[in-house]
């Protein structure tokens, strides 16, 4: 029996949509590979993918606290170059990125500040051996291009504070040192949140993803935007206009950022501007209007992103997020799908 063309063409896609629909939910929900753990003796590189490092004094701080904790410590070659604005070319930041995950001893990549610039080498960054052997990438701000790179290559990372944040004199940071370090040990992490009076009750489960703002927002429509369907999102900022804020927040909206996201995690949002024309809202009623069409849980006042007690975060590691009106826990459940080629 002969058919048509369209009648084939139907058949192909009733024979092929379900198959890819079916794999799709799977990718969606499967663990993300988990970097081996770092143990004593391990080495971390410390790099600069971004913005200028001008004080080495701060990266002697990170050396030595690494150090304190059992572990060796690599530079990257161009680390103190300077280009302007960025820490060497483009070309310079590419060839230490790239040889930090292309160098089997390193088992952590620490970078030592964010800025901008981490965007301008994503596209030439070749992940084929980092695939094979993964290992921790570690900071945030501007980093949060390279954390959504390597989610969406199905990898955990970890948001956290960095060389240019780190004060060994500064006592809030002790928890935000201790979840690092418990992040990168393999030790259990779960968060207790002081009350807000904005948070929105509710329960979810799901890979927490996320980061900057206004990395989220600039990455829209590129390869390392992230799905967050099925996900806790986490968002952060610093220096922004409460109207950008919302502007923002509108455009994840119009992408499908909320339409079947589990739970939504606000950290530190500091050094709010002012505008000349009062907005007429807070950032969380910012926040909470934008989400209102949607049934899952909001957390305010998370401490981490721009703001000294800035703790660890285990991206693509899925978590319960259990939020009521006077506090909110935060429980990692699980460990990645472990990968240890040594």
């Amino acid at each position: 029996m002969r058919i048509g063309i369209d009648t084939f063409l139907l058949l192909l896609v009733l024979i092929l949509v379900p198959s890819y629909t079916m794999a799709s939910v799977d990718q969606q929900h499967q663990k993300l590979i988990q970097p081996p753990y770092l143990q004593k003796g391990d080495t971390v590189m410390i790099i600069a993918p971004a913005g200028i490092m001008k004080d080495t004094a701060k990266v002697e701080n990170g050396i030595i606290l690494l150090q304190e904790w059992g572990l060796n410590v690599k530079l990257g070659k161009n680390l103190f170059e300077q280009d302007y604005h960025f820490a060497g070319t483009d070309e310079q930041r590419l060839e230490d990125f790239q040889n930090a995950i292309d160098d089997p001893t390193v088992k952590g990549i620490w970078c030592a500040r964010g800025g901008y610039g981490s965007v301008r080498i994503i596209d030439n960054i070749d992940f084929t051996k980092f695939k094979l052997d993964p290992k921790w990438l570690i900071g945030f701000s501007d980093i949060t291009a390279l954390h959504n790179e390597i989610h969406n290559l199905g990898i955990e990372t970890i948001h956290a504070l960095m060389p240019v944040t780190y004060k060994p004199e500064n006592e809030e940071q002790a928890k935000a040192l201790k979840s690092l370090k418990k992040a990168l040990f393999g030790k259990k992490l779960t968060y207790r949140i002081s009350d807000s009076d904005y948070n929105k009750s509710g329960e979810g489960n799901g890979q927490v993803v996320g980061g900057n703002l206004s990395l989220l927002y600039s990455l829209l429509g590129s390869r390392s935007s992230i799905d967050v369907d099925g996900k806790i999102l986490f968002i952060e900022d610093i220096g922004e206009y409460i109207y950008h804020i919302d502007r923002m927040l509108i455009n994840l909206k119009r992408n499908g950022y909320f339409e079947k996201c589990n739970g939504l995690i606000v950290g530190g949002v500091s050094d709010v501007r002012e505008n000349d024309v009062d907005f007429g809202k807070t950032i969380e009623e910012v926040v909470l209007d934008v989400v209102k069409d949607y049934d899952f849980p909001v957390s305010f006042d998370f401490p981490a992103g721009h703001i000294r007690d800035n703790r660890a975060l285990i991206l693509g590691r899925t978590i319960n997020l259990n939020v009521k009106e006077n506090k909110a826990v935060i429980k990692f459940l699980h460990d990645g799908t472990a990968q240890r080629v040594r």
